[in-house]
């Protein structure tokens, strides 16, 4: 190749792939890896991963298929397919941890609770999926505080009802009608 073609091509980065990331169900029967970085991560608020999680939402990374391996327990795993959507929810036979989602609209991607990872993933979740199906009792961010007597324990400190006598523009008409 002459000097100028080399300079004219395009050149392109490879990705570094760092040591795995791994995941394992709560008994640890089944255990996975994916290749890091994952492709991508995000929040899934649809009716289908709240019930499928028992949770408010679930938290997926996406990984492509081939840089996903179950390293454990692959004779553990169970599926369920849900006909209507063809979609394939993968958790374990002994506890029942969701451990793969599969959708036939992107079949070669593999997504897996964030949960389950013990380290970090390269992708930090910065998508929200069906927001418009979040639920009222959802938690969003709002204030905690300490619950006292209850070490560990926070909560939403509930809005008082404004009285008459806290309000301090009635300061000085005390006793006009």
């Amino acid at each position: 190749m002459f000097p100028e073609e080399e300079s004219e091509k395009k050149k392109t980065k490879a990705v570094a792939l760092g040591k795995p990331a791994a995941g394992q169900c709560l008994c640890g029967k089944v255990a996975f890896e994916i290749d890091v970085p994952a492709r991508w991560a995000w929040h899934d608020h649809s009716r289908a991963s709240r019930r499928a999680h028992g949770a408010a939402y679930a938290t997926y990374v996406g990984s492509w298929r081939k840089r996903f391996r179950i390293t454990k327990g692959k004779t553990s795993l169970a599926r369920y397919e849900d006909e209507a959507t063809k979609t394939v929810r993968s958790f374990c036979s002994n506890c029942g941890t969701p451990i793969a989602y599969e959708r036939p609209r992107s079949p070669h991607m593999v997504n897996i609770p964030r949960a389950l990872f013990s380290g970090r993933t390269g992708r930090q979740p910065l998508y929200h999926i069906a927001i418009e199906e979040l639920q009222e009792w959802a938690y969003t961010g709002e204030p905690l505080v300490p619950l006292k007597g209850y070490p560990g324990v926070v909560w939403q400190r509930s809005k008082k009802k404004k009285r008459a006598s806290d309000d301090p523009f009635s300061l000085g008409r005390a006793g006009q009608p």
